[in-house]
């Protein structure tokens, strides 16, 4: 018998989305400006060769947000214990939405997703650089 999928992307999205804050490139820059927010992106590095990476943005794979927020992970990073926002990036703005909220009910705050993502942050001509292959 085949798997009854009971709830899909599109309702799992809706449900982060009335959790969550989100903010605008230029909302975005001003935190990052004046409120040392510190911009996560969440996408694969495959997408930071191809597309380039935020100056200052620090690259926290997807499937790794859960482990580097928890401070009871042996995979923590010291970074998500300062008191500063975060705002998360994705391509588009859905993994991030999703990752905003866990962050968020894990106890991150203020936490932000960026609408619109990269494309959004390349489409307003916003600083991007080259991320190198290590």
């Amino acid at each position: 018998m085949p798997q009854e999928i009971t709830t899909g992307i599109k309702d799992l999205l809706e449900e982060a989305k009335a959790e969550i804050s989100e903010v605008d490139v230029a909302a975005a820059r001003d935190l990052i400006d004046n409120s040392n927010a510190l911009l996560v992106d969440i996408r694969d590095v495959r997408e930071l060769w191809r597309d380039g990476k935020v100056p200052d943005s620090r690259h926290v794979p997807r499937g790794m947000v859960e482990f580097w927020i928890a401070p009871d992970s042996p995979y923590h990073k010291e970074i998500f214990t300062e008191d500063r926002p975060f705002i998360f990036m994705c391509a588009g703005g859905l993994r991030s939405a999703l990752a905003t909220q866990i962050a968020q009910r894990m106890g991150l705050k203020p936490a932000y997703n960026l609408i619109g993502g990269f494309g959004a942050w390349r489409d307003a001509d916003a600083p991007i650089i080259p991320h190198e292959k290590k």
